[in-house]
């Protein structure tokens, strides 16, 4: 089965480049190119229905764009599923219900929101009780826990995506996501401190892909960065073609 595979791919020697995709034209593209399993990307299928990122597009309209994704396409389809679109851990275990009827294999969970336009971090324990609603519901997703301790620039956010770590995994989580965690020196500690895999967030900053395997780092990710390039390209194609209309080369 898709999630038994999805497991067995951050336990290979070499990381998973998991793509990163926002519908099922982008999905299918990726499969082409090669890649062995996808995640969405909350942001880009938030901006390509309209809407900013931060839970603000509806459940209903996730799940469709999903299905269709999942429909596309024969690799794991992994969803990134913000902080559960509710604060209730049994509706978000009932949203992720509804995503494993989908065919979707795993989710990035995530313990950071987005106020007035800002990354907080959000309750350590509240994000364990979700996950542990979660697995309660079904066994069979593989949640990669988010730890936003970089991302909203904690004062010590090596030691509490550390702390974060340890309980979202004796809740049941089975991989663990940290964002812009960059350096070669916290990304061992942090390692060091935890069994699950890790997935990290491409920057420039970060390791090439030959040391993050050496490090023993297990997922890479992209987010929305390519769609966000794919929308440059469109918006100066636009803006060239209302000077002279004509078909870009």
């Amino acid at each position: 089965m898709k999630y038994t595979l999805f497991k067995k791919l951050h336990q290979q020697p070499d990381l998973l480049v998991l793509g990163n995709v926002w519908d099922a034209h982008s999905a299918k593209i990726a499969q082409e190119a090669g890649f062995k399993a996808l995640g969405t990307s909350s942001h880009a299928i938030a901006n390509a229905m309209g809407y900013e990122d931060g839970e603000q597009i509806s459940v209903d309209e996730i799940l469709f764009v999903v299905e269709r994704i999942v429909k596309a396409v024969d690799i794991p389809v992994s969803v990134d599923f913000e902080s559960g679109y509710s604060d209730k851990p049994e509706e978000v275990a009932k949203n992720v219900k509804k995503l494993v009827g989908l065919g979707v294999v795993g989710i990035n969970l995530e313990d950071g929101q987005v106020e007035n336009g800002k990354r907080v971090l959000g309750d350590m324990n509240l994000h364990k009780q979700k996950i542990e609603a979660i697995k309660a519901e079904e066994k069979n997703i593989f949640i990669n826990a988010r730890v936003d301790s970089y991302t909203t620039k904690h004062i010590s956010a090596l030691t509490e995506s550390i702390t974060r770590t340890k309980a979202y995994a004796k809740a049941g989580a089975e991989g663990i996501f940290v964002p812009l965690i960059e350096s070669e020196e916290d990304i061992k500690a942090f390692l060091d401190a935890t069994s699950l895999p890790l997935n990290v967030f491409l920057t420039p900053n970060l390791p090439s892909v030959q040391q993050l395997n050496k490090l023993g780092v297990k997922r890479l990710s992209h987010g929305a960065k390519m769609y966000e390039w794919l929308i440059k390209q469109n918006t100066k194609a636009f803006e060239d073609f209302i000077k002279k209309p004509q078909l870009p080369k």
